[in-house]
């Protein structure tokens, strides 16, 4: 009610005192309850008191630091190791959030709770909305390291918990299912089935991350609730394809583990012979983690225990299903396939250095006399090196003629490039191997910071593997720049089609989608983007788990070993057309480059004798008894003017090794086979390098009968 003033105009109506008092008295409790409520840490125990109330919670050492507490509303969220819990004034835990590393800061200033978790070498920034149901919401994606600290931070909790203070702990905690199996567990030995059944239901209703969901479903099958198993695998697909895991990246062996190590809980399933239950493990490793590293020994094991239970069909289906994964390694040799092709390097390399030491002892034999009538002016053998610039114009090769010098240069040349790949085979392995690119997926903190560590080389495979990190982190502007530094490449293309109908133009994105399957014809995810529903593992989980979204394509091995090591051939050229910068290169110096240091030097030696004049004619070294028995022992290595004794003495070479390989000292696991295979190469070797000597011989025979006919020829003259 307003009043008129002496002039006219209207004035508020003074407040009576009572109702003065009475409004004080209110602003004044409000003041003094909200100074009551305080949160704090005391040691590891957080503390709120409000009043004449409060509540304590208290956490183990090993659960990681605290950070906080801070309060928002009503709210009081404390982060514990990765994990950040809020709480209601009355004690209640009202979500939580699961996050990729210890958090190091917490801060509700602006109308929300930001977090950083940091770790070597990366800090991220997470933003968390408000509770919901008995989540925490995380705005930004979490991509969960390889790191079972942070994955099993749950586990360890409810392990940690004193059977005294487990039903306290389930009240405390009641969004921990770990701690409710463990009454469950504890229920169904008193034989309480009922209480039993109860906890696994509050378990299972609880919100978890996919390592979580795995850990789960194995302690589920352990304790006896297969149901409750399958119920926890099915959810912990469902979240690992919302977080952005999929079937076609590779998933390294800690990474497995961190994640449930479902692997590890296949195997104990088959020592104890449960096949129902290891069926479904199986089953849920192939739809989600199928390129597991030792996924092949696996795979394998299992075929053999389902062919010794009479089920042969399903074998050789789990058998053709692994070498269905081969195909986009190098040369479709499979997850090993830089072993592999390590092995073949090796084994090339040997037969070359083998070769080349054969024919070099050969022709040094035939030369050693000449070279000795020319050198004892010189001061003979030894003293004669006071005169480098002769002694090497009077080397034994100087006595060699073009063509078997041409040899040895060639073989030389071999061997360097053999090297040269034994290198490349080392350092791609080694790349391939690397945290950030087996992780099932790309992008994050952890896996951006390892990725720089990496050092991948630039070119199209790069930019694939870092587009597909930002776009997969929702940094769909960054991805498109990256993907068109890929230029025309297939699956760069799809993906900025998928870019583009998140944009809203599906013209422009079918218009990707094609320009990627002419280019690509077999490219499942252009494919199934353009709805041609190909039949193949990757569109079939995209339709399972991600129904209605396109299909991103993922870079297949072969472009990870580009993006890693480079090309293969590119690299084997530059060791002939640049040995020095490659050896320059990024890698580490290793005992490797040594060996190839010192042949880049043969090399280089045995072409500069290329240009050397012979130092004697043929009549004059004629064939010693030295030469002549080096020439019988090493097939072709006194053959060397003809160019089939080159071939020769290669093919001898390469099959003593294989035999030593076999049967010696050296050993080529991942190129030679062992068992029943390997005995009938050794009889196909041994009958080869019979052959090599049998035509040796012949060859020696008929070289010697030509020159006495032309001794007996010279006489008659």
């Amino acid at each position: 009610m307003r009043r008129p003033s002496r002039n006219g105009a209207a004035r508020p109506t003074a407040l009576r005192p009572s109702v003065m008092r009475l409004a004080l008295a209110f602003g004044v409790l409000g003041l003094t309850s909200l100074a009551g409520a305080d949160a704090r840490l005391d040691g590891r125990t957080l503390r709120y008191e409000a009043g004449e109330g409060g509540w304590a919670r208290t956490f183990a050492a090993n659960l990681g630091p605290l950070t906080g507490p801070v309060s928002l509303g009503e709210q009081t969220y404390l982060g514990v190791g990765p994990v950040v819990y809020a709480f209601s004034p009355a004690g209640e835990v009202l979500g939580r959030a699961d996050l990729p590393g210890a958090v190091t800061s917490l801060d509700s200033g602006g109308g929300s709770v930001r977090v950083g978790v940091s770790g070597p070498g990366y800090v991220e920034r997470f933003t968390l909305d408000a509770p919901s149901g008995d989540t925490l919401p995380v705005r930004e994606r979490v991509v969960f390291p390889p790191d079972p600290e942070v994955t099993g931070w749950l586990a360890r909790f409810a392990d940690g918990v004193d059977p005294g203070a487990l039903t306290q702990a389930g009240r405390d905690f009641p969004l921990n299912p770990f701690i409710a199996l463990r009454g469950a567990e504890r229920a169904g030995r008193a034989g309480n089935d009922y209480e039993a059944l109860s906890s696994v239901r509050r378990a299972l209703g609880a919100t978890l991350a996919f390592p979580a969901w795995t850990q789960l479903a194995a302690r589920l099958d352990a304790a006896g609730f297969p149901a409750a198993a399958n119920l926890a695998l099915d959810r912990a697909r469902r979240d690992a394809a919302a977080r952005g895991l999929d079937p076609a990246l590779p998933v390294s062996r800690a990474a497995l583990f961190a994640y449930g190590n479902p692997s590890g809980y296949v195997g104990t399933l088959l020592d104890q012979n449960r096949l129902a239950r290891a069926e479904v493990w199986m089953n849920f490793l192939r739809e989600l983690y199928p390129r597991f590293e030792g996924g092949d020994a696996l795979y394998r094991r299992y075929a053999e225990v389902l062919e010794a239970q009479g089920r042969a069909g399903e074998a050789e289906e789990w058998r053709q299903f692994a070498r269905t994964l081969r195909a986009g390694s190098l040369y479709n040799l499979g997850p090993d396939d830089t072993r592999t092709l390590r092995d073949a390097a090796r084994l090339t390399a040997l037969a070359l250095a083998l070769a080349l030491l054969a024919a070099f002892l050969t022709l040094t034999a035939r030369a050693w006399k000449a070279q000795g009538e020319d050198l004892r002016p010189l001061g003979g053998r030894w003293r004669s090196w006071r005169r480098p610039p002769e002694r090497l114009r009077l080397s034994a090769l100087s006595y060699a003629s073009f063509a078997e010098r041409l040899v040895l240069a060639l073989l030389a040349g071999g061997l360097l490039t053999a090297l040269g790949g034994w290198q490349w085979a080392n350092e791609t392995g080694r790349g391939l191997q690397a945290p950030a690119l087996n992780l099932g997926t790309y992008g994050g903190g952890w896996s951006a910071a390892r990725l720089g560590e990496l050092g991948l080389r630039p070119g199209p495979a790069t930019s694939l593997i870092t587009g597909l990190a930002a776009q997969l982190d929702g940094r769909s502007s960054d991805a498109r720049v990256l993907y068109q530094r890929a230029g025309q490449d297939a699956c760069a293309l799809n993906n900025l089609g998928i870019i583009a109908q998140d944009a809203g133009d599906p013209a422009q994105a079918r218009s990707f989608y094609r320009r990627a399957l002419t280019l690509q014809p077999d490219l499942t995810a252009a494919a199934y983007n353009l709805g041609l529903n190909p039949g193949t593992a990757g569109p079939t989980f995209q339709k399972t788990y991600r129904a209605g979204q396109p299909r991103l394509c993922y870079p297949d091995r072969r472009a990870l070993a580009r993006a890693v090591g480079g090309d293969l051939g590119s690299v084997l050229r530059r060791t002939l057309t640049d040995p020095l910068g490659f050896l320059a290169d990024r890698r580490p110096a290793t005992r490797l480059d040594a060996v190839i240091l010192a042949g880049l030097v043969g090399f280089a030696l045995l072409v500069l004798t290329l240009l050397v004049p012979r130092a004697a004619s043929s009549e004059r070294l004629g064939r010693p008894a030295g030469f002549r028995l080096l020439a019988l022992l090493l097939p072709g290595s006194g053959l060397l003017g003809n160019a089939w004794g080159g071939v020769l003495l290669l093919v001898w070479a390469g099959a003593a090794c294989t035999l030593l390989g076999l049967s010696g000292p050296l050993r080529f696991p991942f190129l030679l086979p062992v068992g029943d295979e390997a005995a009938a190469l050794r009889g196909g070797l041994w009958a080869l390098l019979l052959g090599t000597y049998a035509l040796n011989v012949l060859a020696l025979l008929l070289i010697e009968a030509a020159r006495a006919r032309r001794r007996r020829a010279e006489h008659a003259e």
